[in-house]
């Protein structure tokens, strides 16, 4: 009698280790999901994208991949509930722990893009591997395998991302740029700071440059002329230094420098002098405005009017100084008195002041976006009902002889009377919670040239009064040129400015793209309309002098003037051109010997 051979039974309590291997699920469905998510991932990050698409894609392709791989996960026969419990429990519970534990800047968006992905790869693989009886499998090993993979968020500080979403990982207890120029900044002594003649910031130089992207918020600087060779001579150096983190840029009236700064817990309106970098003065108010973007710090730029200086704080603090001394003048809530809340990345809007008014944008829902105060005391004077949100602000213009304020935001662009608030005409395609930026810009007498107006891209309109009526027409809607938070500028019926990330030339008589060549990032440019020139600023630091020549991008030479991300507005004034980021101001040269002297 022949007797069948008996299989050996594993030990009581023990599974039988390629058993348990032949339960795990197949991977195929998910090994294609990891790799056409990581493919997408790196292609997409390398693709010159609006900065908006790039944020949607990255939150939106992460919580395809969560659901899939979810999906997936619990819909495997081979794998018992408790086995189910403990994979999603290490993944997606791993994110809900990570994001308690970790660094404040490893928030929802790092968690979700970034961390699940990354485990959910990391633990298939390690079922791969036991599936190939190279590690023997346990339920141990899966959970250390996704301990370590959260491990980096939890000893990793995300310092922002750049223009391409990229992020800037430091250790956790690495001292932040902020904290290190805290650490290091002198005393400046007395509460107001050294004080100058009063007559030096009483009234300011035509040329000067006191407000945002200057006098008439168009990037356009006359009456100066500055050196061209920088090839063979770049611009010396006058000073450098840290400087608290912001985006605000800075404006300079006689020997004054102005910008604002985020201090620890304190935001900072600061007064330097300008031939040295030294600190003079500075007013501060307990609030911090921080976002997991661009990073920590106000946003707005100071206006300089009348003596006073007028600053807008990441959180709707509006503050009236003394522009000798820094004293407060008055102070107003604008997130309060428009019932407000702060925007996504901050109360981006510089103050404009127009005959006695100062006029911020405040957002909201109540109708009263638009606000408008006395400069000598604070006091409303009126409202005016916009959109709920911007990144622009507002700018004086003149158009069929009459005076107006142009306000972009999430409605379109519209046109104020200064004295009342009024609302003159509107055009453009509303979109409700775009994050609006740049200014518009008048082409000749009544043109108005707009990026993001309908859509990506720039568009033209005509504005005429006939019988006290006004009408706007549209002329063209072009996306030969893509303008987003870097805005740009006219000369000569030709817009300049970045396409996307590429740096680019416009016809404003047709709409069609003249060139596109440079390749500096997402940056910032300035015209100097006397010697048609263009600087503009790189997303990296460097400054760089073109020709505006509408038949091709001609550079006239380039140098390194900052260290990091840098997004700020640079600014030439007597002779000299200033530049900042969120983490160092600097001073260079760049007026020709002889007019320097006759300064």
């Amino acid at each position: 009698m022949s007797s069948q051979p008996r299989t050996q039974e594993p030990p009581a309590g023990k599974e039988n280790p390629s058993a348990q291997a032949r339960a795990l699920p197949p991977l195929g469905f998910v090994s294609w999901l990891i790799a056409i998510y990581w493919a997408l991932y790196f292609v997409v990050g390398l693709l010159d994208k609006p900065y908006f698409y790039g944020f949607v894609y990255g939150m939106a392709s992460a919580l395809v991949f969560a659901l899939c791989f979810l999906g997936w996960w619990w819909s495997r026969k081979g794998l018992s509930l408790g086995e189910k419990t403990l994979g999603f429990l290490l993944i997606f519970g791993g994110a809900v722990a990570a994001g308690k534990f970790a660094h404040s800047t490893m928030n929802i968006l790092v968690l979700c893009s970034i961390g699940i992905p990354l485990v959910a790869t990391c633990a298939m693989a390690w079922i791969f591997l036991v599936k190939q009886a190279i590690l023997p499998s346990s339920r141990v090993g899966l959970a250390a395998v996704a301990i370590l993979a959260w491990a980096p968020f939890l000893v990793l500080r995300n310092d922002g991302f750049d223009a391409r979403l990229r992020s800037h990982v430091h250790w956790r207890w690495a001292p932040t740029s902020e904290e290190l120029f805290l650490a290091q900044k002198p005393a400046v002594a007395g509460a107001a700071g050294v004080a100058k003649p009063a007559a030096a910031v009483a009234a300011a130089d035509p040329h000067e440059w006191t407000a945002f992207r200057g006098p008439d918020r168009d990037g356009v600087l006359h009456g100066t002329h500055i050196t061209t060779d920088w090839k063979n001579s770049p611009p010396p150096q006058v000073w450098k230094h840290a400087v608290g983190p912001a985006w605000s840029s800075l404006i300079v009236v006689g020997d004054y420098l102005y910008t604002q700064e985020q201090r620890g817990p304190k935001e900072a309106v600061v007064c330097y002098d300008s031939a040295t970098g030294r600190e003079l003065w500075s007013h501060e108010d307990t609030t911090r405005f921080d976002e997991a973007v661009s990073g920590p710090g106000p946003r707005a730029t100071p206006t300089f009017a009348a003596g006073h200086i007028l600053a807008l704080g990441g959180t709707g603090i509006l503050n009236c100084l003394d522009a000798q001394t820094g004293k407060l003048q008055w102070t107003r809530d604008v997130k309060n008195d428009a019932q407000s809340k702060t925007p996504m990345w901050g109360f981006s809007s510089s103050p404009l002041v127009v005959d006695q008014n100062v006029i911020v944008y405040g957002g909201g829902e109540i109708g009263k976006s638009l606000l408008a105060y006395r400069l000598d005391s604070g006091a409303p004077v009126w409202t005016a009902a916009l959109g709920e949100q911007s990144y622009s602000s507002p700018q004086l213009t003149t158009i069929a002889g009459t005076s107006q304020i142009l306000m972009f935001d999430d409605v379109g662009v519209s046109a104020v009377d200064p004295a009342s608030g009024k609302i003159l005409w509107q055009s453009g395609k509303p979109m409700k919670g775009s994050p609006r930026p740049g200014q518009p810009h008048l082409v000749g007498d009544a043109e108005l040239a707009v990026a993001v107006l309908d859509g990506p891209g720039v568009s033209l309109v005509k504005i005429s009064k006939e019988g006290g009526q006004w009408n706007v027409a549209p002329v063209w809607a072009s996306k030969d040129l893509k303008p987003e938070f870097p805005d740009f500028v006219v000369r000569d019926g030709k817009a300049y400015g970045f396409d996307v990330s590429i740096f680019s030339c416009l016809d404003l008589a047709t709409g069609k793209r003249a060139w596109k060549e440079g390749r500096f990032g997402r940056g910032q440019v300035i015209l100097l309309a006397d010697q048609g020139l263009l600087l503009v600023l790189s997303e990296g630091g460097e400054a760089i002098l073109l020709a505006a020549d509408p038949q091709g991008e001609k550079e006239l030479g380039r140098f390194p003037a900052l260290n990091g991300k840098t997004w700020n507005h640079p600014v030439i004034a007597n002779g000299r051109l200033y530049l900042r980021n969120a983490e160092e101001m600097a001073c260079y040269a760049v007026e020709p010997a002889g007019q320097a002297a006759a300064h």
